[in-house]
């Protein structure tokens, strides 16, 4: 008889972002199964993908498109390196990101995951400034945002700031500047203090994910894009969490007419199918790094499964499918629904506040004792109802595939809503 896969996963694994003395007193929920907006437990249960299997799926699971693209790969070849050889794959897909990227990004660099995106924008930033020489090789630093996250790896949680996630690892990173979300005064301040010393300003456009989902007003993107040129600071645009369409738009930057002089993409990039990233730049950038073999000028950095020509062809198909069924066009009225939807929410005694752009929905649930985990108690009240959510501490985050149906959209908000309250209830009668 097979093994239970709860008991070994209990037995064996450890879980990302998870506290493992809670995750074994629950019995783990087993997904085995996927269509659509909808995951399928081991038990034949159907749930929302209310998180887009942690914000990267974008047209749905088993799409048959992508589904398609893979088998036909597969039949060619799974996986070659890119040091020393290219494949089509690759070499087609860096042309279609670069045709769609804001104006002026023009070299592709793939990696595995939205840490590695990140971090190769910042060594590639760094190594570049140093590269020019004379009183370029002072910037040596970095400005992000308070509350910032763009990974795991040391370099990208040298830029994080979220104190839970980063704190306990500050005697490992290198130091930077932290300015106010939104802030475009407190960006001028610090580039007005430092800015002949600092590399590059990295941020998310437009959202914060992982800090909560901290939406900037409007013009603050735009605000850095002209500070940056103003203090000749490059600038890198994280788009991993707010790139392929989850915004409104193909990408964030888009919406403010800001080209970056690096945009990291990750997760929607293969439509959630496979892991995949990529870092764009600029042609000047790139010349940058060019030289004899003995200048010693090349970019020493890569992954062995750069550029994997199966997360390729689950790209291409991706791409492919935002194009013939107008996935964006056809996202605008789900938005104006889902604003509409959020309004009840905001108005419940138990919500503090919902920040929103796109779909990307952050439902802040206020302080609350930590002992009590709010946050997984709604999504505790959420699975039983029938959907998926993910908390950021006491923030409910929503960010359904751009795919999800009308009539899905409004029933996992009402599960949401109707989450929030037991929660609330039960949380009450723990106190």
């Amino acid at each position: 008889m097979p093994a239970d896969p709860a008991q070994l996963d209990q037995d064996h694994l450890w879980h990302p972002f998870t506290q493992q003395q809670g995750w074994s007193e629950e019995a783990p929920l087993v997904i085995e199964r996927a269509e659509g907006s909808h995951l399928i437990d081991s038990d034949g249960r159907r749930y929302i993908d209310g998180h887009s299997s942690l914000w990267c799926n974008v047209h749905g699971h088993r799409h048959p498109a992508i589904d398609q693209a893979l088998r036909d790969q597969i039949d060619r070849v799974a996986h070659s390196t890119m040091l020393g050889l290219t494949h089509p794959g690759a070499a087609e897909l860096a042309a279609r990101l670069v045709e769609i990227a804001p104006a002026g990004l023009s070299r592709v660099f793939y990696s595995d995951s939205g840490s590695t995106a990140a971090e190769i924008a910042l060594k590639m930033a760094f190594q570049y400034q140093q590269q020019r020489g004379g009183e370029h090789s002072r910037r040596t630093s970095f400005v992000h945002l308070r509350e910032a996250y763009h990974g795991d790896t040391i370099g990208s949680v040298s830029v994080g700031g979220i104190d839970l996630f980063h704190a306990t690892y500050k005697p490992l990173l290198f130091e930077t500047h932290a300015a106010e979300p939104g802030d475009a005064a407190d960006m001028e301040r610090i580039l007005s203090s430092v800015g002949d010393e600092v590399t590059a300003v990295i941020l998310e456009p437009l959202v914060q994910g992982a800090g909560g989902i901290i939406v900037h007003p409007r013009g603050y993107l735009r605000a850095v894009r002209e500070l940056c040129d103003r203090f000749g600071v490059l600038l890198i645009c994280d788009e991993v969490a707010t790139g392929f369409g989850r915004t409104g738009t193909m990408f964030a930057c888009e919406q403010e007419d800001v080209s970056p002089d690096f945009l990291c993409l990750a997760k929607g990039i293969t439509g959630g199918y496979m892991p995949l990233a990529a870092t764009l730049t600029t042609e000047a950038i790139y010349e940058g790094f060019l030289g004899a073999a003995e200048e010693f000028r090349t970019f020493f950095h890569g992954h062995t499964y750069t550029g994997n020509p199966l997360a390729c062809a689950a790209a291409l198909a991706n791409l492919d499918v935002f194009e013939s069924e107008r996935t964006i066009e056809r996202l605008q009225p789900k938005i104006r629904l889902l604003e509409e939807l959020l309004e009840g929410v905001a108005a419940m005694p138990e919500v503090v506040e919902v920040r929103s752009r796109g779909v990307m929905v952050g439902i802040d649930l206020g302080a609350h004792d930590p002992a009590l985990r709010m946050g997984h108690r709604v999504t505790n009240e959420a699975r039983e109802r029938g959907a998926i959510v993910r908390p950021l501490g006491n923030t409910v985050v929503l960010m359904p595939p751009l795919s999800i149906s009308e009539e899905d959209l409004r029933r996992l908000v009402q599960i949401t809503a109707d989450s929030i309250v037991a929660a609330a209830q039960t949380a009450d009668l723990a106190q």
